[in-house]
């Protein structure tokens, strides 16, 4: 129609064949207008100020945040260099990547990843402090996946307080595993253990204090040490761990009688010493032989494609030369062993990487683990003390009676066991306790630390042990005893403790005529002893007659999976309790 445009469609959206609204009232409609104008242009604004700012780092749509746990220790050092990773801006698939970093304990890590402990958080890469803890869940799962480079490396080192290091040196030397082993030797009463106190880390919780018992393992088996050694040391270190290695390091300045001496990571003295700022800082102390070192491996557990490139993204920052001067600056050393300013030679610290022992393999792992799990366990034992007449007899060339010799060799014995052992002594001869009674329960089993009637069990089975006589006329009634011992025992056994019947004699063997045989006590420990509830016999002779006696005691040890030992000298009873301490390792298959 002449010069008219014709349109279907009005600018306020109506068809124009439609009737025309009705005129509105007021100016509200006028205002509104422009503010939905106004909200558009904002929107538009903001879209396009996402867009030029996700641009600018190089990646543009949703994003992907990439979740890392990290040890503790390194957590610091691996967040700020994800602060930089975000705001550098990376793209995966065209998508912004975010890397978020929490810590996590890798114990329990670990224990989450392996289904023996609880929940994991949700994570696509984990830093722990060593590959051991990789390598134990792989040994068990396959499917876990490997290790990746590692990040960071800080040797594993003694470390004592410097007020006590002029005493240290002068008592346990220098610095070394075959030391430390010497030092912390239960049955090395007389050694440099009455002046050191060896603090150790529990290595079921912390790769360092793991990594400290492979590596004087390793040094002890490279050596020549005797297992009994190294089995001695390793039952002390296993009654004076510690949980973690700040409260290690917290105790090497409490004063005592001999001077502590602890397991760390180097890094975890830098940053006690940085962060606390003790009185008197603790000082590192590189073993002679060398050690071994804590890794920290990258470990990508994403499944997601996305988030396995992220993953190897931040994994390639964290190889960079910024990456590795933020871990030196926080006392950690790169891969090849290079310290920063942090890590200098002040202070006891050494800025030359020690020399790095070659890690076990992982049966070689699970085996000392294995070892230290035994060790740990409890004792409960009942020792039987032989007051028979042959028992009056002297010893030649020592002024004393058998029965003194014995005393003294259970004494001896005392002395190795720690107060939350639960002990116990019987003594035997034949009608000790009434006609047919060939034994009195003379202190019953328990702890050590509990009060008995008002004396602490320890004390009291040291005064029994000096006030024990032998019965004049009295036989031997063994093999009584001996039944009605290892019924209690096995009746009454815990399961987080070695169970031992320990018998103190001079190896005449049983001569009760009116008790059960030889060939009756064999075939009842035979029948009741239980390789799932073991309860072990321990037997120790003291005289000359105890080599014709040896073939019998053999006998009654073997059905339960015990050993007889002759004693030639009362210092020998350590090492023989070391063998007993030994068998817990191979126990009830030995």
């Amino acid at each position: 129609m002449g010069g008219r445009h014709r349109t279907d469609e009005l600018d306020d959206g109506y068809n124009s064949q439609k009737e025309p609204s009705r005129r509105r009232r007021g100016g509200r409609g006028m205002v509104l207008v422009p503010l939905a104008g106004s909200v558009a242009l904002a929107v538009l604004l903001g879209v396009a100020a996402f867009v030029i700012i996700n641009r600018d780092r190089g990646c543009a749509g949703d994003g992907v945040t990439l979740r890392v746990t990290a040890s503790p220790d390194i957590e610091p050092a691996v967040s700020q260099i994800a602060e930089r990773f975000n705001k550098a801006g990376h793209d995966v698939d065209g998508k912004c990547v975010t890397t978020a970093v929490t810590k996590g304990t890798p114990a329990t890590v670990a224990s989450g990843l392996g289904g023996s402990g609880g929940k994991v958080s949700a994570m696509d890469l984990w830093i722990p402090d060593s590959t051991l803890w990789v390598a134990n869940l792989k040994a068990k799962n396959a499917l876990v996946p490997a290790p990746g480079a590692t990040i960071a490396h800080s040797p594993i080192v003694m470390a004592a307080s410097g007020s006590v290091i002029p005493n240290l040196k002068k008592s346990f030397g220098e610095a070394s595993w075959s030391g430390m082993i010497n030092a912390a030797n239960v049955a090395n009463l007389d050694g440099p253990g009455r002046k050191v106190r060896v603090l150790a880390l529990e290595p079921s919780l912390n790769a360092a204090g793991l990594g400290a018992l492979l590596a004087a393992s390793g040094v002890a088996t490279a050596s020549g040490t005797g297992q009994g050694q190294l089995v001695g040391a390793l039952k002390k270190l296993s009654e004076s761990t510690v949980r973690d290695q700040e409260a290690l390091l917290s105790s090497l300045g409490v004063k005592g009688s001999r001077s502590p001496l602890g397991i760390a990571s180097e890094q975890s003295v830098w940053a006690f010493n940085n962060d606390k700022k003790p009185d008197v800082p603790v000082v590192p102390l590189y073993p002679a032989e060398g050690t071994i070192n804590l890794d920290y491996p990258v470990v990508v557990t994403a499944k997601d494609a996305t988030l396995r490139k992220a993953a190897e993204a931040f994994q390639k920052e964290l190889g960079t030369e910024a990456a590795k001067k933020t871990l030196q600056d926080q006392g950690f050393r790169t891969p090849d062993g290079k310290g920063g300013k942090a890590i200098s030679d002040a202070g006891g610290f050494q800025a030359e990487a020690p020399q790095t022992l070659e890690t076990p393999d992982a049966k070689t792992v699970a085996k000392l683990s294995q070892t230290w799990s035994r060790m740990n366990l409890g004792t409960r034992l009942l020792a039987l003390m032989d007051v028979s007449g042959t028992m009056a007899l002297p010893v030649p060339g020592t002024g004393l009676d058998r029965m003194r010799m014995i005393s003294k060799i259970a004494g001896e014995g005392m002395r190795l066991f720690p107060a939350k052992s639960e002990i116990g002594v019987w003594e035997f001869s034949t009608d000790l306790a009434g006609q047919g009674v060939d034994f009195r329960k003379t202190v019953p089993v328990g702890p050590l630390a509990e009060s008995v009637n008002g004396v602490l069990r320890k004390d009291l089975l040291i005064q029994k042990l000096a006030m024990f006589r032998a019965k004049p006329t009295g036989d031997t009634g063994l093999n009584d005893t001996l039944k009605a011992a290892y019924g209690q025992m096995t009746k009454e056994y815990q399961a987080d403790k070695m169970n031992t019947v320990l018998i103190l004699t001079d190896g005449a063997g049983n001569d009760d005529r009116n008790g059960i045989s030889n060939a009756e006590i064999l075939s009842y420990l035979k029948k009741t002893y239980n390789p799932e509830k073991p309860v072990s016999i321990l037997l120790i002779a003291f005289g000359p007659d105890a080599v014709a006696g040896k073939k019998q005691m053999d006998a009654l040890a073997k059905a339960t999976g015990g050993e007889a030992f002759i004693a030639r000298d009362i210092l020998e009873v350590r090492k023989f309790f070391l063998k007993g301490m030994e068998r817990r390792i191979c126990a009830p298959n030995c």
